[in-house]
């Protein structure tokens, strides 16, 4: 165990939010992987109990006291340490002024976010995109992450440009690939596919394959639409 596993942490059961059978998507005579009657629980890792170990505890300290403990109690919905790292799960409409107090207390000096990830989880029913961002402090050789979800149904999320503009392009890609809607980002555009394009293909409903692919001369179906070699 090393010093950052925070002990007890890593040990509480995982949150299962579904269940994937096959792989890629396929269904009926489509799959071709061997992998058709594979059944994996989607999961993630649950909330983790004091003492998280580490510098996460200090972490957790100096965040509730820039927030203020109310502040604190209100912004964070829970803490994960898993596999040596430290996640903050934050409520969307708190998460600029939690990374104004990342960013600015000098005991935390996470001064720089190396971007924004999206992920679907169709199955995480009201909580769908989340959208994680990793940030270190150069001042103080840390790193943690600050995780924000949504619901499809409403998939805004408030845009980080003002406390870290070097997210610009990452919240453009992360719009592209996966509809999250960053309020108050300057231009948020299309960064990768064609600006009248239709759907987020990053998202675990969108289209397996997409568009048939022609070669020379010959039309191949999506991976989906492929006929069964057995």
């Amino acid at each position: 165990m090393t010093e950052n596993d925070g002990g007890q942490a890593d040990l509480n059961p995982p949150e299962v939010i579904g269940v994937r059978r096959g792989m890629f998507g396929a269904k009926g005579s489509g799959d071709t992987s061997g992998y058709g009657r594979l059944v994996r629980p989607v999961a993630l890792p649950g909330g983790s109990p004091r003492p998280y170990g580490g510098y996460f505890d200090e972490v957790a300290d100096k965040l509730a006291e820039g927030l203020g403990d109310d502040g604190y109690a209100q912004s964070i919905e829970r803490v994960v340490v898993f596999r040596g790292e430290l996640t903050l799960e934050v409520r969307r409409e708190k998460l600029p002024a939690v990374a104004q107090v990342l960013r600015d207390d000098p005991a935390l000096r996470f001064e720089l976010c190396l971007g924004v990830s999206g992920v679907h989880y169709p199955d995480d029913k009201g909580r769908e995109l989340h959208a994680v961002y990793p940030l270190m402090s150069i001042t103080h050789n840390r790193r943690i992450r600050v995780e924000v979800a949504a619901p499809d149904a409403d998939p805004h999320i408030p845009s980080l440009y003002g406390v870290y503009p070097t997210v610009d392009w990452h919240e453009r890609e992360t719009y592209d690939f996966f509809g999250i809607i960053f309020d108050g980002h300057p231009a948020l555009t299309r960064i990768e596919m064609p600006d009248d394009w239709v759907g987020h293909p990053q998202r675990k409903d969108y289209p397996l394959g997409g568009i048939p692919v022609e070669y020379h001369g010959a039309e191949i179906p999506p991976p989906d639409q492929r006929r069964a070699y057995n």
